[in-house]
């Protein structure tokens, strides 16, 4: 089965200045824990999860006004729309991850994670 098929209608991405604060605040709302990161010609940068904005958090500082490029995953992995399933969920345990964006033709369409594989392999039990 093709990742496209199962990802959530909901596309999701911030911007690459976009603050910490903004970012977050999105992610607990969304409850999600991670999201592409795009620049102003919503070409995907980078991926950002809830883990590298804590690990920021750890030190001191005014993170609410900092920019998420400043914490994201600029090398990232991520998914063609017409990857297979289980070639997903082998990339996402052989990189130690827990989602990545899911892209067709360049563009984002939405992001894939664990829980969402976990969630498909139970239903196709």
């Amino acid at each position: 089965m093709e990742i496209k098929s199962i990802i959530k209608s909901e596309n999701y991405t911030v911007k690459e200045n976009d603050t910490i604060d903004k970012v977050l605040e999105m992610m607990d709302k969304l409850h999600i824990n991670g999201i592409p990161v795009v620049n102003d010609s919503d070409n995907l940068v980078g991926m950002v999860v809830k883990a590298d904005i804590y690990r920021f958090m750890i030190t001191p500082g005014h993170y609410d006004s900092c920019p998420v490029e400043w914490v994201m995953s600029k090398s990232v992995i991520y998914a063609e729309a017409q990857d297979d399933v289980f070639s997903i969920a082998e990339r996402l345990r052989k990189n130690n991850i827990n989602s990545m964006p899911v892209v067709d033709n360049g563009e984002v369409i939405g992001t894939i994670s664990v829980e969402d594989l976990v969630d498909y392999f139970m239903k196709s039990k």
